[in-house]
């Protein structure tokens, strides 16, 4: 397969290449396919905001800050 690059990909292609761990333009290549394609597979579904608000509801049960309120964390975030 051949492959045609933009100048501008040519010189991404030869930075990465000059300062990266890669040796071969393949390399470099190979590991942008699998970071795009790990990127695609983790983004999270969009949801519906009812749905948002469900899943925030859910995720916060049992989470407790060791008998702190809110408001004591808020001004001691203003002393510094």
């Amino acid at each position: 397969m051949n492959i045609r690059l933009s100048t501008h990909g040519e010189e991404l292609l030869k930075e990465q290449l000059a300062h990266g761990p890669y040796h071969t333009p393949e390399e470099v290549i190979e590991r942008a396919l699998e970071n795009l394609a790990a990127a695609s597979v983790s983004a999270a579904p969009r949801r519906t905001p009812a749905e948002a608000v469900a899943h925030i509801r859910e995720s916060r049960k049992g989470v407790r800050l060791g008998g702190l309120k809110i408001k004591d964390l808020i001004n001691e975030g203003r002393k510094y």
